[in-house]
């Protein structure tokens, strides 16, 4: 029935003359600001974003694969295996290899973004993952057997994966054991991190990041 719906869809999308995410959103006008970003980010247009690992194991390979697709991989996960925000995260594998599940879940998020801000959900997503991309990090240099933290940049394809992975933890942590969906949470981090909200958790990730960066100059 779910693979039914897909293809009622694609009908739906191509009777338009334009190809839309889930055949409601559309691709075209989607401006992406950092530069970096927009390098290793593709914004092919799909009506489902499934390309069933065509691009695995190929080096960067991933900068082809349709952003919305990878925030859903990101989603894909068997909990953070530690404790943030204070407790242990563990979903035990609920959404591990469910691809189907997991863009259902993403298509309701879409939908509440629409309803919440009257503005094209992918669109959205691109400010969320510029705000929340840290552009610092710090890394560890041995020197004498005394091990320092060092300030670095961070490549822009490290960037966007940083960004998505924060989006979708903060989304998992926000539904753990907790009334609201995955869906709503998922939606309202999206939103508080399109608006650049110091609320949302991706962002908060991004300024201690940063933070702890500056201090190791």
């Amino acid at each position: 029935m779910e693979g039914q719906e897909n293809v009622e869809k694609g009908k739906i999308a191509e009777r338009g003359g334009e190809t839309k995410l889930f055949g409601k959103y559309s691709f075209e006008g989607i401006e992406v600001r950092d530069p970096g970003i927009r390098q290793y980010a593709s914004f092919t247009p799909v009506v489902y974003p499934h390309t069933f690992a065509r691009h695995a194991n190929k080096q960067f390979a991933k900068s082809k694969v349709n952003v919305v697709e990878r925030l859903a991989n990101k989603l894909m996960r068997g909990g953070t295996g530690g404790k943030l925000g204070g407790k242990l995260i563990r979903t035990h594998g609920k959404l591990q290899g469910k691809k189907l599940r997991v863009l259902k879940i993403m298509e309701d998020a879409f939908a509440i973004i629409l309803a919440q801000t009257k503005q094209n959900p992918v669109q959205v997503l691109v400010r969320a993952i510029e705000n929340s991309a840290p552009r610092e990090d710090v890394t560890s240099v041995r020197f004498g057997g005394i091990a320092y933290q060092v300030a670095v940049d961070v490549a822009a394809q490290r960037r966007l994966d940083m960004a998505l992975r924060n989006i979708t933890v903060a989304a998992i942590m926000g539904s753990f054991n907790k009334k609201p969906t995955l869906a709503e949470t998922l939606a309202n981090e999206i939103i508080l991190a399109g608006k650049g909200d110091p609320n949302s958790y991706a962002i908060k990730r991004r300024n201690d990041t940063e933070r702890m960066s500056r201090s190791a100059r």
